[in-house]
């Protein structure tokens, strides 16, 4: 039970994630981070089975960072996202599929913009404004459908976050004390904190 959701606008991306693992009805884990810089401006979140979660993460950022030391150069948000979709599209047709959902949110430093890539289990992948992962989309979509506009600022991104953690902890079952909240703009990445938002 992973709350994982995303929205982009035209110069920032905003990535937000649960920081709990649990299986059944055991909670394992209060505060892991699931989210994994790939680059200075490229960030997936991950959302699934932990095993899976962990092993295709650090797969993804070990050849995204081997890429980069080959080429002297990043991949883009989009060049990173296919990669994504082609490494979980490869594994789906082996013996060892990866249950694993992810976002990738970045800035692409060539033409000045912020994008939001989801990519699901079965390498489904879309360039979306706002995304969404888990049991927690049945409630994030309709906020963001609602708040979202195409010329959107870091404010108001904020302003949508803070709604949909409110409508969660009121109407979902499961309780997600703390969230990652990161965000990915011109000067890279960073986190914020949540008594910061």
């Amino acid at each position: 039970m992973d709350a994982q959701f995303a929205l982009a606008g035209k110069d920032f991306a905003i990535s937000v994630t649960d920081k709990k693992v649990a299986r059944s009805i055991v909670t394992m884990k209060h505060n892991l981070d699931k989210t994994y810089e790939l680059t200075p401006s490229t960030l997936i979140s991950v959302a699934g089975e932990p095993g899976d979660t962990s092993n295709f993460s650090e797969y993804i950022q070990g050849n995204v960072r081997l890429y980069s030391i080959r080429n002297s150069q990043d991949l883009t948000p989009s060049e990173t996202a296919n990669f994504i979709r082609g490494e979980l599209a490869t594994a789906l047709r082996s013996r060892r599929p990866y249950q694993v959902n992810i976002l990738v949110t970045g800035f692409d430093k060539n033409t000045g913009e912020a994008s939001l890539y989801w990519i699901d289990y079965l390498s489904a992948m879309s360039k979306l404004p706002f995304a969404a992962h888990g049991y927690c989309s049945y409630f994030v979509y309709s906020i963001m459908d609602r708040e979202y506009t195409a010329d959107i600022t870091l404010a108001q991104g904020l302003e949508i976050v803070k709604k949909c953690m409110a409508t969660l902890k009121m109407r979902f079952l499961v309780d997600f004390p703390d969230y990652t909240i990161k965000i990915v703009d011109k000067d890279g990445v960073r986190e914020l904190p949540m008594s910061e938002l």
